[in-house]
């Protein structure tokens, strides 16, 4: 493994990309309008799908230590959870919405 990969330079770049990241992250989802929490929650799953793709390819592969295995499985269970969870709870908005529909249909109805 290369040494530079760990060098001080890189760990507090890679640290100050994350700590960006998270802030811009909160930023844009506390700015979006409730209408919009579907669609983006779709968009999120697709997310997470991916990343759980990743992590599967970690956890399973050869010749990386055991800390990497360890964290690999660690993330196939957070990215498998976030993933069920964000697709149950779309699935419930949606279910809220066509309750909507169904009751302006049956009060066109009368």
């Amino acid at each position: 493994m290369n040494a530079n990969v760990f060098s001080p330079a890189v760990l507090i770049a890679s640290v100050y990309v994350f700590a960006l990241a998270a802030f811009l992250g909160y930023q844009v989802i506390s700015r979006v309008p409730p209408l919009l929490h579907t669609p983006l929650m779709s968009a999120t799953n697709a997310i997470s799908g991916i990343s759980l793709i990743g992590s599967l390819v970690l956890a399973g592969s050869k010749g990386y230590p055991l800390p990497a295995h360890i964290l690999g499985f660690v993330a196939v269970t957070t990215a498998t959870i976030n993933v069920v969870g964000g697709f149950g709870i779309t699935d419930r908005m949606l279910k809220m919405f066509k309750n909507r529909a169904a009751a302006a249909k049956k009060e066109e109805a009368k």
